[in-house]
């Protein structure tokens, strides 16, 4: 799938999941469930998914006392607003949904935007529960308060208030002043002989991918973070051929926004019970080699969104660690481990950046502004596997949209595909 194209499909984190099912079964993954075992043949190739994060891994062609695990990690969500489940209120002739805050978005980016919905409904049919991934056709807004209404805006800042402020006009209130239920518009949506019992709608930016710059250098784009690693991970693994001796294998994560302590997320048993399904199928003709040795023995590349030096702001930054667009790949560390970089593994990895001939740059952030922190310190803690954690630079982080450089995509693709050659 086309970069432009998994950005503006990939509008949820369930919608990520479809994005990324497409990928590995036009590559001729096969997709596997984990209740009854795998049957794991040498040189396959199978994906496993589980609500809205997936496993993809391929099978070598031998499994010998020089197989390891290859990883590339990433996630499938982005900061966002939910619909809330009771949403509907009524104000000034609009009815409008309240909405609550998925992770740590700016605020003020959320405002005068064409928003679309999208999401998971969770139906009843005879008697079973099913869902339907749903993207609706029609565009809300959150309209911001008049200048003339709120003099001290451009001096002060805007100051959003999320609980009052979030809430998104959908459509005229009744003519009785009353407030129209989503949920009847939702099951509207369903288009089956079902009843809706449930929905987890999510509100995203609609303005598609485009390029930017005079030379077309830049990428604009909603959910970059972290659908830029989605994307060139799932690439690199699908175009990859089947390997020698190692399993290449590539996890994308739910919920890293939040935390990742979730059954879908980095914290969760999902990677673990993948590998051991798969381990057990084909490994057992080592004998006691375990899978927690093999993974000790293994590395792991943590692919998230790093910062770039924003040009109107450099204070920000720590003088001598201060990537920038089409610098290249960017290295990650922390002394408080907040990633998962330690000497051995950014060695590595800058060995596999000359191997790949991508450029590397290197982030720390400074002593005096707290760290954020990615899947890699939670899956290398629960593994026991070496990871490095790496990223594409980007300015905006977090914000509605946010831009990258198309040279650093491409240099990650390139990387990622190394790493799995």
């Amino acid at each position: 799938m086309e970069y432009f194209d998994f950005l503006n499909e990939s509008v949820s984190p369930w919608h990520t999941v479809e994005s990324l099912r497409q990928v590995f079964v036009s590559a001729g993954f096969e997709e596997m469930q984990l209740l009854n075992g795998t049957t794991a043949k040498l040189g396959a190739a199978y994906m496993f998914v589980r609500g809205a994060a997936v496993v993809a891994l391929r099978v070598p062609l031998q499994v010998n006392e020089s197989t390891r695990f290859r990883i590339a990690l990433a996630h499938t969500d982005f900061p966002a607003l939910k619909i809330s489940p009771n949403p509907d209120r009524t104000a000034a002739g609009a009815s409008t949904l309240h909405a609550e805050v998925y992770g740590s978005p700016i605020y003020s980016t959320w405002l005068d935007r064409d928003l679309g919905y999208a999401g998971v409904l969770a139906y009843e049919k005879d008697g079973n529960v099913q869902t339907k991934l749903v993207r609706g056709s029609k565009l809300f807004r959150i309209p911001s308060l008049a200048v003339h209404l709120n003099r001290g805006v451009n001096q002060d800042g805007t100051k959003v208030d999320p609980q009052a402020d979030f809430n998104a006009l959908w459509q005229a209130a009744t003519a009785d002043g009353k407030a129209s239920a989503f949920a009847d518009a939702l099951q509207g949506e369903l288009g089956v002989a079902g009843r809706l019992l449930d929905f987890d709608i999510q509100l995203f930016d609609a303005q598609p991918a485009s390029f930017g710059g005079f030379n077309d250098e830049w990428i604009y784009s909603g959910r970059l973070d972290n659908l830029g690693s989605c994307h060139a991970v799932a690439q690199a693994l699908a175009k990859a051929s089947a390997p020698a001796n190692d399993f290449c294998v590539a996890c994308f994560c739910n919920n890293e926004e939040i935390g990742s302590e979730t059954r879908e997320g980095a914290c969760g048993n999902f990677l673990r019970s993948v590998l051991e399904n798969v381990w057990n199928g084909v490994g057992g003709n080592l004998g006691n080699v375990s899978l927690s040795a093999i993974l000790g023995e293994s590395f792991a590349l943590s692919v998230d969104a790093a910062h770039a030096v924003h040009p109107n702001h450099p204070e920000k930054h720590e003088a001598n660690h201060s990537p920038v667009l089409g610098g290249g790949i960017v290295l990650k560390t922390n002394a408080q481990k907040r990633y998962a970089s330690d000497a051995v593994s950014s060695a590595r990895l800058r060995l596999l950046c000359e191997q790949a001939n991508v450029p590397c740059q290197t982030f720390v952030m400074r002593n005096d502004m707290p760290c954020g922190s990615t899947v890699g310190p939670a899956i290398s803690a629960s593994l026991g596997i070496p990871t490095v954690d790496i990223g594409e630079p980007m300015l905006s982080m977090h914000s509605i949209r946010e831009m990258t450089a198309v040279k650093d995509h491409e240099s990650m693709v390139r990387l990622v595909a190394e790493f799995f050659r």
